[in-house]
């Protein structure tokens, strides 16, 4: 059905929603988007799903978004940016809001848009050889439709150290920043994410949404004017000399304008 991920529930309800993009490093595409965005619905709706486990396969976990798909929108006219902005934004939001318990297993590294996903999750556990980053600014752009959840996720102050850098943290730091909720080797993933699933299958189910919804009542709101704006701010972005500079260099493998020499 899918192409770019796989969705396996097994009897106990337990559902594992895994990016296989191996050869692009799981970065999201248009496709990806679509298909995320229609297993977060179909997972939402199937009440013989317990819980979820967002995965990956490969050596990283997403490599944020396929610098493909982004070079489209450097081409495309503004309503064609402003709406398929809208698409990643709704993807997130679907996740986000998915009323079932969502456990990160992140094998490997995460920037950009991985980092997003990581946020959406109730709660992540990372491989402690991990390797993470906001990079979007050195490529000129903004983590801006992934801003409310990362933000959300580690708080403005902590946000504020790695937001706008793009500087690469351990797994250790991100423990510290709130993405990861622990570290453990590689051989342990497994098991460790077993461990946040299991005390799940013993809560009623339809408890557990609720008591979701009521986190996400009481904590600030990532609301639709939010959204908009950050949609709007990635579009007007991408019109920036800077954004044409940044993913132009990228593509040709050399230095944006901006580096040191």
């Amino acid at each position: 059905m899918y192409q770019t991920i796989s969705v396996e529930t097994d009897p106990r309800g337990v559902a594992r929603l895994t990016l296989i993009r191996v050869g692009k490093h799981n970065a999201m595409s248009a496709e990806m988007i679509a298909e995320l965005t229609d297993a977060a619905a179909q997972l939402g709706a199937d009440d013989a799903v317990r819980v979820v486990v967002l995965a990956a396969e490969g050596k990283s976990f997403c490599a944020g978004g396929d610098l493909g798909w982004m070079r489209a929108q450097m081409a495309a006219d503004g309503e064609t940016r402003y709406r398929e902005a809208r698409k990643l934004a709704e993807m997130l939001g679907a996740l986000n809001t998915l009323p079932k318990p969502v456990i990160g297993a992140v094998q490997g590294n995460a920037f950009g848009g991985g980092l997003g996903l990581i946020s959406v999750c109730d709660v992540a556990v990372g491989a402690d050889h991990v390797k993470m980053g906001l990079t979007e600014t050195r490529l000129g752009l903004i983590p801006a439709t992934i801003g409310p959840y990362v933000v959300a996720r580690m708080g403005e102050a902590r946000a504020r150290r790695v937001f706008m850098s793009a500087r690469l943290f351990d797994a250790a730091e991100a423990i510290d920043l709130g993405l990861l909720a622990r570290i453990v080797p590689a051989a342990d993933l497994e098991v460790a994410v077993e461990r946040e699933v299991v005390p799940y299958l013993s809560c009623a189910p339809g408890a557990v949404a609720s008591a979701k919804q009521l986190v996400r009542d009481l904590a600030p709101t990532v609301d639709e004017a939010a959204i908009d704006m950050t949609i709007r701010a990635l579009v007007d972005r991408w019109e920036t000399a800077e954004a044409d500079e940044g993913i132009g260099a990228f593509f040709e493998k050399r230095k944006a304008a901006w580096m040191p020499a």
